[in-house]
């Protein structure tokens, strides 16, 4: 394992930009995680997929984040809720990789189909 994966193993930290963002209907997900702040990743293009947003790894002008310290059980919970896939990632409804924050390094969920008759989120706020 490289040290940025051990890092992050050691307090897990998770970067939302959609249904878990403070207010919206799946924040519950994250009771008791600290709100660590926000940021722009340029790395991520949201795209509305109508009840909730996707992200690909995409350079854009940059996708609002809340960027959360978590632990693995939550961690656990939110795989779960994102249809994550552990023993074949890109299987599920999303995959999810390591991005740099200005929190730290934070796992962020991307979607795992297509996009291409999706609306792209040009100002990266969902």
């Amino acid at each position: 394992m490289d040290n940025l994966k051990r890092d992050i193993a050691r307090c897990p930290r998770v970067a939302v930009y959609g249904t878990l963002k403070r207010g919206q209907r799946n924040h519950h997900w994250l009771g008791g995680a600290a709100l660590l702040g926000h940021d722009y990743l340029t790395a991520l293009t949201l795209y509305d997929l109508g009840p909730y947003p996707g992200a690909k790894q995409k350079a854009s002008q940059g996708a609002l984040v809340e960027v959360y310290a978590i632990n693995s059980d939550q961690l656990a919970l939110l795989d779960q809720l994102e249809e994550y896939c552990h023993h074949a990632p890109l299987t599920g409804t999303y995959c999810r990789e390591i991005f740099q924050t200005r929190h730290g390094s934070a796992w962020c969920y991307l979607y795992n189909y297509g996009v291409k008759d999706k609306m792209r989120i040009d100002n990266g706020e969902w």
